[in-house]
């Protein structure tokens, strides 16, 4: 039983990790920004190849942190409490913020890049497609934040933190995901 239970937790915790496609995707938009203001076809091409088959890695992520959770609650028998419900659905949440993006705005870009055969982007494709992306990065930093809180309450399941302990994370984690949706984070956390 032990062992069963130190797989699930280490299943779970690393599943999170993985789940970090939100920075990591606010990484690779900021680095693009710097390359080129203008769209090259090529690049932008790449770029949404990568971040549009982030979506079904992330699914297969949240649902195994989903089961891990429940499977985690479930055989121990532990009862539901304010952090477990809020975990759960802040989970919910980066799945249905997933889902806008992987159902509505990517296929939007994509339809839009399909008119693109190579340089130069024409420029009212462009500024079709820059609002897209903008959404989706606002999207990014706010599930890069969800991810912060949930992995925060994650460490809160048996001994809560005080208040202002998680607040103060809590305003760091907001910090962070802003800073990062605005630059590229050149030094790992700045």
């Amino acid at each position: 039983m032990e062992s069963v239970y130190a797989f699930l937790k280490f299943l779970h915790i690393l599943t999170v990790i993985f789940m970090a496609a939100p920075l990591y995707s606010l990484i690779i938009v900021n680095e693009r920004a710097l390359f080129s203001p203008q769209m090259v076809y090529q690049v932008d091409r790449y770029m949404e190849t990568m971040i549009g088959k982030n979506a079904l890695r992330c699914y297969v992520f949240q649902l195994t942190a989903l089961l891990t959770g429940l499977w985690l609650i479930w055989k121990l028998g532990w009862s539901w409490n304010l952090v477990l419900v809020l975990k759960l659905l802040l989970l919910f949440v980066l799945m249905a913020l997933l889902s806008i993006v992987h159902l509505h705005i990517q296929p939007r870009i994509e339809k839009l890049f399909n008119q693109v055969k190579n340089d130069p982007v024409p420029q009212e494709i462009a500024a079709q497609i820059k609002p897209l992306r903008l959404l989706r990065k606002r999207l990014a930093a706010t599930c890069l934040f969800i991810m912060i809180t949930t992995v925060l309450l994650g460490l809160q399941v048996f001994i809560q933190f005080p208040l202002l302990a998680n607040l103060l994370i809590l305003a760091l984690a907001g910090l962070f995901s802003a800073r990062a949706f605005k630059k590229p984070l050149r030094l790992g956390w700045w």
